[in-house]
């Protein structure tokens, strides 16, 4: 009796308990990810800190480090900066809009979303500067004011909040999708004004995705070239972004040049997004603390 007592007691067996997966094996799985992330990411930035390495300490300072360099790091970084904070505004408001409202032509709106994704970077720096230049459609009337926009910095920062925008929007969408209205007419019924209600209940919850989308608009707009070379001008210390100054170095032949430029801003695109994924990390758990 205490024998089939234990053995209806016993836990079913392993196989029986283990849920299947799509994808097998964990051991396999991960195996094939380290190897496909080495050979796509790891080995060529590996290759790109062994060639700076073989310059020497004095030739990568010299190159890596010099004012001509600090001015382009200075664009590329700011500008990019600066384009996805306008970013973080405009692409939460369009997102707001196309998902809490129905209105004739948003399917197209919505399609003009996307179009920076699909658009080669080419035509959207042509078109800019067709734009934005002293007699293009939007410039001629901002000329005779005094604003200039094409062939200065603030032209750099206009093409990078084109590129950058529907990565704000397409991350912020699905989670303002979720949310729903109730949350919102919940707040009301308590009292909260529109302004409590966005500052304490819409933006903690959507901030973890707000931060995300302007994480991957800055990263974009670091390394952007083909829209942005058309209308900055390219003039050095004033206008020349760095991923230019490495295809000047290239186009010199010197390698050892462009390698540093590169690491440079690997350096420093890393630290800036380890920081803003730690800031992402804190927003959740301090939601998840509330």
């Amino acid at each position: 009796m205490s024998r089939q007592l234990q053995i209806s007691q016993a836990p079913p067996k392993t196989a029986s308990r283990r849920r299947k997966s799509v994808i097998p094996g964990f051991g396999l799985t991960f195996g094939f990810s380290i190897v496909w992330l080495s050979l796509i990411v790891l080995i060529p930035l590996s290759a790109v800190f062994i060639r700076a390495a073989g310059m020497g300490w004095t030739d990568f300072v010299a190159v890596g480090l010099s004012e001509r360099a600090l001015a382009a790091y200075r664009l590329s970084f700011g500008a990019a900066a600066a384009a996805a904070a306008v970013n973080a505004v405009f692409g939460l408001l369009i997102a707001w809009v196309l998902v809490r409202y129905d209105f004739p032509g948003k399917r197209v709106i919505n399609a003009f979303i996307d179009l920076p994704f699909a658009l080669p970077t080419a035509v959207a720096g042509i078109a800019l500067t067709a734009l934005y230049a002293p007699n293009g459609w939007i410039g001629q009337y901002l000329d005779p004011l005094g604003i200039k926009v094409a062939f200065t910095p603030l032209g750099v920062v206009v093409a990078l909040i084109f590129i950058g925008l529907p990565f704000v929007v397409r991350t912020v969408e699905p989670v303002l999708s979720d949310l729903g209205k109730d949350v919102e007419e919940a707040a009301a019924t308590l009292g909260a004004t529109r302004i409590q209600t966005f500052s304490r209940v819409i933006l903690p919850a959507i901030s973890p995705a707000l931060i995300t989308g302007c994480a991957m608009a800055f990263a974009r707009g670091v390394g952007e070239y083909g829209s942005v070379i058309f209308i900055a001008g390219n003039m050095p210390y004033v206008s020349e972004i760095a991923p230019l100054l490495i295809v000047t170095q290239l186009e010199q032949f010197a390698y050892a040049g462009a390698t540093a430029i590169a690491t440079v801003m690997l350096i420093a695109s890393f630290a800036v997004l380890l920081f803003i994924n730690l800031l992402q990390y804190w927003s959740r758990r301090r939601m998840s603390g509330q």
